[in-house]
């Protein structure tokens, strides 16, 4: 391949990442009081947090359920279609379902949304598509958008799975500090690996107060 060619490829490929970087830029300014009912929803749940998608959505509820539990905010992830075929038993009255669905009409999703709320379950619905039939059966939406060109075509879930990832990072850190979930019990669960070895211990983050808004100092 010629140098031309080659600096073709590269600037396709820039491109293609700032426009996926663009998608989650966006993500700071579509956080409303929807990401703050969420907070709340999460620090009072009293049962279990469970996550949902499919398709690339399951890659990032996967994702999401990790980062969540481990920031301090226990939780699992369930695919729709086994929690159909019985896994939904795990899901009882006090457990919060978060389900992931950008255009909202995944009938497992809404099936298992229906049936977990049908069992004292509350669920929050993570969308492009407030109107849908999840969005309109759940009892939080947070409605997602991503700017066009981040997803190629507008159907290859690329720059939309990056926007859903980034505000359950956002999610997760915030809830970690509001749960004052300090860096020695975030090690006691992450043994292995180099971060289980790591010889220095982060420092502390600011604690968040969500009555006031205030930020306090950090615990260990």
């Amino acid at each position: 391949m010629t140098d031309r060619g080659n600096a073709q490829l590269l600037e396709e490929a820039r491109d293609a990442v700032r426009r996926e970087a663009s998608g989650v830029l966006a993500v700071a300014d579509q956080l409303d009081d929807s990401f703050t009912a969420v907070v709340r929803m999460l620090l009072e749940c009293r049962g279990k947090v469970f996550v949902t998608g499919s398709g690339t959505s399951a890659a990032m509820a996967r994702r999401m359920a990790h980062l969540l539990a481990v920031c301090g905010t226990p939780a699992v992830f369930i695919p729709a279609m086994d929690a159909l075929h019985g896994t939904m038993g795990a899901v009882t009255a006090g457990d919060v379902l978060i389900a992931i669905s950008r255009g909202g009409g995944s009938a497992e999703i809404n099936d298992l949304a229906r049936r977990v709320q049908a069992r004292g379950a509350a669920v929050i619905a993570v969308t492009a598509a407030p109107e849908s039939d999840l969005g309109a059966l759940a009892d939080q939406v947070v409605t997602l958008t991503t700017p066009p060109g981040a997803d190629p075509g507008e159907v290859i879930a690329m720059g939309s799975t990056l926007v859903v990832g980034v505000w359950g990072d956002a999610l997760a850190y915030v809830l970690m500090r509001l749960r004052r979930y300090g860096w020695d019990e975030f090690l006691d669960t992450h043994p292995a690996g180099a971060v289980g070895q790591a010889a220095r211990t982060p420092e502390a983050l600011p604690a968040l107060s969500l009555d006031d808004a205030t930020t306090e100092p950090g615990n260990d």
